[in-house]
């Protein structure tokens, strides 16, 4: 047994100290200025550890936790707090300690060689949120974040921006459900880096928040809405098009997607899909429809959070500072152990990280704190795997196959609790067949008549579908808004024309390049536009 001296020595985390070693605790409560003015019982180093240790062992009291942090220091003085010294010492940390200590954990963690976590040149990530973490049921838990009938408890939005290939958090935020995914997402738009292949679901699809991220330098392969309406510029050879949305230049990929089970159960699937990679030569359709399936890799990090660690458990804070740093320490915890499982699989070389269990990753760190086990370890034991990364790599899962499932929640108020018969199995199948085929761009629809359902009562030469759309091809650069189409003529109202221009725009007399936006069907898009 070796440990830290004196009154740190409860101060440690098994196994993982290594990752979050005292130098590390020390240098981020010294620069946001919690270490304490006087050598306590219980310093404020032990009281960044026991967080950690809370977050654990979260089915246990605050005096059991300490129990365990202490089981393996029989022989050493120790302190004994009361749990109201446990609880004073998390309030005299506060938040920014814990949130410091995350941060400079956060990043990715593969090499660029580790099996699964590049396509191409680019490093995949993922942004998507998870609002169904519950806290405390307090006064001020719902004050700050409200209360959703349909849990029963207070819940609070987690955005994540995720490593796809090892689920490593590059970053988080959180906070109250109403703020809105794309929100929380553009606060953490300044982590992304030209290397990076941005996945995301179609929650994301915003003109603001594509031009966003692709000013922070990343590409982009995400869902559109199915009302989404992109014109057809350029026609590629995989079957893909070059589009617009907003000022971006895009490439847009339809997809019809057969899978056949193992059953013998066979449904058809559709994906539309938007990348700004748009050389169809070096990124095929077809390869970007089945990348854009590890997309749901973030859904196994949100379940490795709220299932794995927490088994379910509501977060045990009773006001929001308490939440914080409760949330802030979960995510530094699952953070170190994915260091470890990525650090075990690249010690065998061609292992993808998938493979590695985070259920004995989490179980043989539990173990290891109890006996305060290679808490400091031998620098000649440096870059060796230790217990953890033996177990995991003793009991590595099967290479990932193909499996189709339902999305489907038992409580009574959740959207996937019924859905329409779409053919898709109600349980988990193996899938042994996977045909994608990239749909070509539809051909425009050819011009109507001279007499439209909403001028046929007028004479000729006033009919407002001919003055509108001459007005439009006049100036065929130029994005019109329906205001100013109205205010243009003046004997149109807005009511009025907002019902035309959509219903043209789905005939397609005219494009429809974005909420309010709409063109000539000869429009280009130049610099300025």
């Amino acid at each position: 047994m070796t440990v830290a001296a004196g009154r740190f020595a409860p101060g440690h985390l098994g196994e993982l100290t290594p990752i979050i070693p005292f130098e590390l605790v020390d240098a981020v409560l010294s620069e946001t200025r919690t270490v304490q003015r006087r050598l306590r019982d219980l310093p404020s180093r032990v009281g960044i550890y026991f967080l950690l240790a809370m977050c654990l062992f979260p089915e246990v009291g605050y005096r059991l936790v300490w129990d365990k942090l202490t089981a393996g220091l029989s022989g050493l003085p120790v302190a004994c707090p009361a749990s109201k010294a446990l609880r004073d010492l998390r309030r005299r940390l506060g938040v920014a300690p814990v949130r410091a200590l995350f941060e400079v954990l956060a990043g990715p963690l593969a090499r660029p060689t580790t099996p699964g976590v590049r396509f191409g040149q680019f490093r995949t990530v993922s942004f998507d949120g998870c609002s169904s973490q519950k806290v405390a049921d307090s006064e001020r838990n719902r004050v700050w974040l409200g209360r959703t009938s349909h849990h029963g408890y207070p819940t609070m939005e987690l955005m994540t921006l995720v490593e796809t290939g090892t689920r490593a958090l590059i970053g988080a935020v959180f906070g109250p459900p109403a703020g809105g995914e794309t929100s929380y997402a553009s606060r953490l738009l300044h982590l992304l880096r030209p290397d990076m292949l941005v996945l995301w679901d179609k929650g994301f699809d915003g003109n603001g928040f594509l031009s966003a991220v692709n000013a922070a330098g990343a590409q982009v392969l995400g869902r559109l809405r199915a009302n989404r309406r992109t014109p057809v510029l350029t026609r590629l050879g995989d079957g893909s098009y070059l589009s617009v949305i907003g000022t971006e230049k895009v490439r847009v990929i339809d997809a019809n997607i057969t899978v056949t089970c193992a059953d013998g159960t066979v449904f058809t699937g559709s994906y539309r899909l938007v990348t700004t990679l748009t050389d169809a030569g070096r990124y095929p359709a077809a390869a970007l429809v089945g990348l854009y399936h590890q997309r749901w890799e973030h859904e196994s990090t949100y379940y490795a959070l709220r299932h794995t660690i927490m088994n379910g458990r509501v977060l045990r804070s009773g006001d929001p500072v308490g939440v914080e740093q409760e949330m802030w320490a979960l995510l530094a915890l699952y953070q170190a152990l994915r260091a470890v499982m990525v650090e075990a699989a690249e010690s065998l070389p061609g292992t993808d990280p998938d493979r590695c269990c985070f259920t004995v990753a989490l179980q043989t760190a539990r173990d290891q704190v109890v006996q305060a086990a290679a808490v400091i370890t031998d620098p000649a034991d440096a870059g060796r795997v230790g217990l953890i990364g033996y177990r995991i790599l003793a009991r590595l899962l099967p290479p990932r196959r193909q499996r189709v499932s339902t999305r489907k929640v038992k409580s009574p108020m959740s959207r996937y609790s019924t859905r329409h018969d779409d053919g898709r199995p109600d349980t988990s199948r193996t899938v042994t067949g996977l045909d994608i085929n990239v749909l070509e761009p539809r051909k425009p629809h050819p011009r109507l008549p001279a007499v439209s359902r909403d001028d046929r009562h007028t004479a000729l030469a006033d009919r407002r579908r001919h003055r509108i759309l001459g007005l439009l091809e006049e100036d065929s650069t130029r994005l019109w808004r329906p205001r100013d189409i109205a205010s243009h003529f003046g004997d149109i109202t807005m009511e009025t024309m907002y019902r035309q221009l959509s219903r043209w725009a789905e005939t397609g007399l005219i494009h429809k390049l974005g909420p309010g936006l709409y063109a000539a069907t000869a429009w280009t898009p130049t610099p300025l536009a």
